[in-house]
């Protein structure tokens, strides 16, 4: 009698197919965008000839300058602040015993993961404007607390997924040669997890850096991020140098996310 096989997708008909399709779709406006910011012409839709000139008149952009910096100053507090909240979310939810309300924080936690981002987005809008109110400030405080929140969970499930996969018996070892909480997780368990930290943080650095809805909704006027000012500019009128400026931050993330790859991958 035969031996059946295992069912795998993989060997269904017109599988090979129908996935090289879907990657040319999911692809194919990606090669494009990238293409045309080498375009020397001013038509976003006319090739005029290979040139580098777009990137530099992005370089050159005072308002481009500006915006990212401002990316990056917000991203970097942004994944920071994420980071530490999901370390100490994942330890308590991970290196306690098990107690009533755990699967509760466990839903808190993720709750930017489980409702749409724009319901996200106005909570915080109103949230923060009666802070605004009530004390005046209107700097990017606002906009580093709130992609904080929107990066915790980000940040959360690989912290978490490193801790429990972590060996308990290296901890064990360490409170058995009598060092307390604090010497075990300062020299045991905090490197181990630290893989797992940095892929955290990178992640939520990533999300805070490409983010549009909670930005449009929190920033106050003359506080443009990256992705808002593109897409302020594709409402007025598109230009090369929108691509150009794409191409850079999806660099960048490609770079953060080959990065946070390898520090994820299992190891034999």
């Amino acid at each position: 009698m035969a031996e059946r096989r295992p069912f795998s997708v993989t060997r269904l008909p017109g599988f090979t197919a129908i996935a090289l399709v879907t990657f040319a779709l999911l692809y194919a406006p990606i090669v494009t965008l990238v293409a045309y910011s080498f375009n020397g012409s001013e038509s976003i839709a006319v090739w005029g000839g290979f040139s580098w000139r777009w990137y530099g008149i992005a370089w050159q952009n005072t308002a481009v300058q500006e915006a990212t910096v401002r990316s990056l100053v917000i991203a970097t507090a942004a994944a920071a602040i994420a980071g530490t909240v999901a370390t100490l979310a994942a330890l308590g939810t991970t290196r306690t015993d098990r107690f009533r309300g755990r699967t509760l924080i466990y839903v808190l936690v993720n709750q930017p993961l489980m409702v749409p981002e724009i319901v996200t987005a106005v909570a915080l809008l109103i949230f923060f404007s009666g802070i605004r109110l009530a004390t005046g400030y209107a700097g990017l405080g606002y906009l580093i607390l709130a992609h904080s929140a929107f990066c915790v969970p980000f940040a959360y499930l690989p912290i978490r997924a490193r801790l429990e996969g972590m060996d308990l018996s290296l901890e064990t070892a360490a409170s058995d040669l009598y060092a307390d909480r604090f010497q075990t997780f300062r020299h045991v368990t905090l490197p181990l997890m630290a893989p797992g930290i940095v892929a955290g943080v990178m992640l939520a650095f990533i999300i805070s850096l490409d983010d549009v809805v909670i930005t449009e909704f929190v920033k106050s006027a003359g506080q443009d991020t990256l992705p808002t000012y593109m897409l302020g500019q594709l409402r007025r009128a598109v230009t090369p140098e929108v691509n150009a400026i794409s191409t850079a931050l999806l660099a960048l993330t490609v770079l953060l996310l080959t990065m946070f790859f390898l520090l994820t991958r299992k190891r034999d």
